[in-house]
């Protein structure tokens, strides 16, 4: 399917891998690439020295293009845009909106930056500093998110852009990819999804938590970091709900000596990436460790399979996903009935 989104990054499809942190390694990142879609290594939660290796791994297991997401306001993402640029990354995207300076560095090495972004308003800023293409998520969408659906904030962001717009949160078959095609995107891009395949190094008790899930049991909370973030309810999500300023402290602290040691951070540092990610909020000091420290919470359950201590990162569509495929046998099933819909609604034809 040839979309501005296949022509502008030259993948097979308009299908997007997002960049979930613990999740989004190498095996994962290279099955969606070799399946013809776009697959994102997820850096944030890599060193950068480690992040080199992850990249170089990819590039040995396909000769597709894939992509690198970075966190715009981390200290060293000067340091992961070089590593970028020296690797011959294809793609970098972002979690929040990049600096100029970065968007301009990563264009003239010929990276294509796309940003992802929650709101018009950013979309419209970040086109008007170069960034090639835009993704854009709405509330259904797992991790940090917005209050504006994705049928609301896709076709807003659509008409005041004239780059290439991604849309995420809500997507998981080819009826979503159609949708999206109406309204003016060129592409999807999915998270859960993704994470819910054979070829995910998820364990397999979390992916079995995510199974069982309704779309009622997919929640968005503020108690982990302050900032709403969807996730599966959960114990700990429970505890955090639950707990004092006092509890909430010294548990933050202690997940944050947890992932100094891991990513060899001082506590200045650490301490300067949390309060980036208030993002003007009001925010305790336990919520800015937190913050600090949301991959460690992460990783228990993405990489220890902790479902007890671990926050379970999730999009509503954990609800209605009922199955494991490979990421190839994902991608052309989504792809055929994408191709079938678009036929259908051509032909007059209606569901059903």
């Amino acid at each position: 399917m040839d979309t501005p989104l296949t022509r502008l990054v030259g993948v097979r499809h308009p299908l997007v891998q997002t960049g979930m942190g613990w999740v989004a390694g190498p095996r994962l990142v290279s099955a969606v690439a070799n399946a013809g879609a776009l697959g994102i290594l997820a850096s944030a939660t890599m060193s950068p020295q480690r992040l080199r290796t992850a990249v170089r791994e990819v590039a040995a297991r396909t000769d597709a293009p894939f992509g690198v997401n970075l966190r715009a306001d981390a200290g060293d993402a000067g340091e992961r845009v070089r590593i970028i640029v020296e690797e011959g990354v294809r793609v970098a995207s972002f979690a929040l909106a990049p600096r100029r300076e970065l968007i301009d560095r990563l264009k003239d090495a010929g990276v294509v930056v796309i940003p992802s972004v929650g709101a018009r308003r950013h979309a419209e800023k970040v086109a008007g500093w170069g960034a090639d293409a835009v993704l854009v998520q709405g509330a259904e969408g797992g991790g940090h998110t917005g209050q504006v659906a994705t049928t609301v904030l896709l076709p807003q962001v659509v008409d005041a852009v004239d780059i290439p717009v991604v849309a995420a949160g809500g997507f998981h078959d080819g009826r979503g990819l159609a949708a999206a095609l109406a309204y003016g995107a060129a592409g999807i891009a999915m998270g859960t999804r993704f994470l819910l395949t054979s070829d995910s190094t998820v364990p397999d008790a979390v992916k079995a938590r995510y199974l069982a899930a309704a779309v009622t049991d997919v929640t968005v909370t503020t108690a982990v970091d302050g900032l709403p973030h969807r996730m599966l309810r959960s114990e700990l999500v429970d505890s955090l709900e639950r707990s004092g300023r006092t509890a909430a402290l010294l548990r933050a602290v202690r997940h944050a000596a947890a992932f100094r040691r891991l990513a060899g951070l001082s506590w200045p540092r650490m301490v300067r990436d949390g309060l980036a990610m208030r993002h003007g909020k009001d925010l305790t000091w336990s919520q800015v460790l937190l913050a600090a420290t949301t991959p460690m919470l992460l990783k228990a359950s993405m990489v220890d399979g902790r479902t007890d201590t671990g926050v379970m990162a999730s999009g509503q569509v954990a609800g209605v996903i009922e199955d494991l495929p490979s990421c190839t046998d994902l991608v052309d099933r989504i792809m055929a009935e994408a191709a079938e819909t678009l036929d259908r609604l051509t032909r007059g034809r209606t569901v059903g």
